[in-house]
């Protein structure tokens, strides 16, 4: 497995500094700390800010928050155990500031205006696209909050192109209909008027950075991991809410 091609300084120096084996053994998705960030400046974190990490599967941006930048976090995640996780977080040296909690997207187990800052990298698209969500999300966060959101998404909207491109289809199937492009969620959450949306954009070199990290992660025994959760969550997981 080749994890050299997962670093690039130039581009994403602070995630650089973490070993790319730790990282892929906790993949539930493509490359998690560049999205991170590339979408940090556009957050305004600063030590001691509380931070939501909304989907944050097995830890590491999560990690990442507490590390870079002086944040509290609560992970909440549906699928990975609290416990797996906290011992991540007691690993990496970051216990004492990032607490781990399962927790449903649309049952959060939080008072309102609890967070700074609510971040949501590569999961928000699984939940977050119903016309109602942006209103029951933004209820957890303080006045003059910040909601930032990473997901994989589409220059053109597949209802104009008429169909899903095949080689996406090829990758996730029916799911790329969630994917959508940055207009999209800029009218979509601007149009509510119960946010001020500061940025709406692609990633440059987004495409590139997701099959620079399926190239590195592509072993046998990555490939079957993999199927297995594919599989499992495909199983307990409803699109439509």
């Amino acid at each position: 497995m080749t994890t050299e091609i997962l670093r690039q300084p130039e581009r994403y120096p602070l995630s650089s500094k973490y070993d790319a084996a730790w990282l892929l053994g906790l993949d539930m998705g493509p490359n998690p700390l560049w999205l991170l960030e590339d979408l940090a400046p556009d957050l305004g974190l600063r030590p001691g800010m509380r931070v939501l990490d909304l989907g944050s599967g097995r830890g590491a941006t999560s990690v990442f928050l507490a590390k870079e930048f002086g944040v509290s976090v609560v992970a909440a995640d549906l699928w990975v155990d609290p416990a797996k996780a906290a011992a991540t977080f007691a690993e990496a040296g970051v216990s004492g500031q990032v607490e781990a909690v399962r927790a449903e997207a649309h049952a959060l187990p939080f008072e309102a205006s609890a967070f700074d800052a609510i971040v949501c990298i590569d999961a928000y698209e699984y939940f977050g696209t119903a016309d109602t969500y942006l209103a029951y999300i933004t209820r957890f966060m303080k006045p003059g909050g910040r909601l930032g959101i990473a997901t994989p998404a589409m220059r053109r909207e597949v209802r104009e192109l008429g169909e899903i491109p095949p080689h996406i289809k090829a990758c996730v199937g029916w799911e790329a209909t969630a994917w959508h492009s940055a207009d999209w969620w800029r009218f979509h959450w601007a149009v509510t008027e119960l946010v001020t949306v500061t940025s709406a954009r692609l990633q440059a070199e987004g495409w590139a950075d997701w099959l620079r990290w399926t190239k590195a992660g592509n072993s046998p025994d990555k490939r079957s991991e993999e199927r297995r959760v594919g599989k499992e969550c495909r199983s307990r997981w409803s699109p439509y809410h």
